[in-house]
């Protein structure tokens, strides 16, 4: 893929982003901000490392490449169905959809923010299809940006729910069971 055929398909892939973000970019304070910046990285990943998705499909960072993407996937999907069943979720925020119920079972037993690591998950898998100087400063703005979007999150989730979310902060993890 040529430099200029990848910079228009991630210019073309921003177009939507830019438009689902166009609030949120306007206050820096928002999880939409900080998410924004994920989804463009991890667009950028997914653009420039397209050639190398399928090549050597059986080295080991192919391999650990294609579990980082399954586990994105079941994790998305696992998070979404949960969240919808019992999170109960209003638009009331446009930096995204907000729950009326705290929710803490299935994904969110373990971890807070599911739908954050399986973005995590998509980047890092994404990031170990061609591993170059550029695809690490991507899959690096793309995790910092995760960390922060799900801190600014914590933040409206605690005006939200107070000290039942705060026990639950103490029991789990960010993105990773057990680890981080």
């Amino acid at each position: 893929m040529t430099p200029v055929l990848s910079a228009v398909l991630i210019a073309a892939g921003s177009i939507p982003v830019l438009w689902i973000s166009r609030r949120c970019l306007l206050r820096p304070s928002s999880y939409g901000f900080y998410r924004f910046f994920a989804a463009e990285s991890t667009l950028a990943l997914i653009v420039l490392n397209a050639p190398s998705w399928f090549a050597h499909p059986f080295a080991v960072r192919q391999v650990a490449s294609w579990m980082l993407l399954l586990i994105s996937v079941l994790t998305v999907t696992s998070a979404s169905r949960t969240l919808r069943r019992l999170g109960r979720p209003v638009s009331r925020d446009p930096s995204g959809f907000t729950t009326l119920n705290l929710v803490t079972t299935g994904p969110y037993r373990y971890i807070r923010h599911p739908l954050y690591a399986s973005l995590l998950f998509l980047a890092w898998g994404t990031f170990l299809k061609s591993v170059t100087p550029s695809t690490s400063a991507l899959v690096g703005i793309a995790t910092v940006a995760l960390v922060a979007t799900a801190k600014a999150e914590e933040a409206a989730t605690l005006r939200q729910f107070g000290e039942p979310y705060r026990v639950y902060m103490a029991r789990t993890r960010l993105f990773v069971p057990f680890l981080f």
